[in-house]
């Protein structure tokens, strides 16, 4: 097994880690991003379910990396490109609105209060994102921590690039149609908290 995963790590990523060099960008397919994949349950099942689009999955820690790998291999993937990194180090060198989806799925909640600042969700984010998204794209946010939830709200109203079109509990509360739960979301159920499933969209002034 440890044999196996070297040899992924060594022959198969260098060809799937994304470049913004990289043909994909510019290939006629919708470009999706995933940011923070963790197990890559979600990732995969949405490549495979969307072969005529292109995913880049972002992932700085090395297990979540690994998993994505095996099962690239074993499903024969063809449509995915990873970041094994922070994706604030690609977001600045991505093309001005070139993708029509992101991911942000359970984030580190960072609970603590003088911790707060370290969250993904922040003006500067939002901003970054803004500039890489095509018009009405969408932004979807997963999270089972209602603190976490508020806070992104708070700062997608105060934003002028985003609208939170979901108006009623059943929408936020409801995943959206081919959802592909994750192993932090059924902890999360297992531990009785409830996610709520937030979708934005951007938007351009005129």
């Amino acid at each position: 097994m440890r044999h196996r995963q070297a040899s992924l790590w060594l022959d198969l990523l260098p060809k799937l880690r994304f470049s913004p060099t990289h043909l994909e960008i510019a290939d006629g397919k919708e470009l999706w991003l995933e940011i923070g994949f963790g197990g890559a349950e979600h990732l995969i099942e949405t490549a495979r379910a969307n072969p005529n689009v292109r995913l880049i999955g972002c992932e700085p820690f090395v297990n979540g990396v690994a998993k994505a790998l095996t099962r690239i291999e074993e499903h024969q993937i063809s449509n995915i490109s990873i970041f094994d990194d922070d994706v604030s180090k690609i977001l600045d060198e991505l093309p001005s609105a070139c993708l029509s989806r992101i991911f942000i799925l359970y984030p580190d909640p960072w609970p603590k209060l003088r911790h707060r600042k370290r969250r993904l969700i922040s003006e500067q984010f939002l901003y970054r994102l803004a500039r890489i998204m095509k018009r009405d794209a969408e932004l979807r946010f997963a999270t089972d921590i209602d603190d976490y939830a508020a806070w992104t709200l708070s700062r997608i109203e105060a934003s002028s690039h985003f609208v939170w079109e979901q108006m009623s509990p059943l929408e936020w509360t409801t995943p959206w149609e081919g959802w592909i739960s994750t192993r932090y979301e059924k902890k999360a159920l297992r531990e009785g908290r409830s996610p709520v499933y937030l979708t934005f969209r951007r938007r351009f002034q005129t």
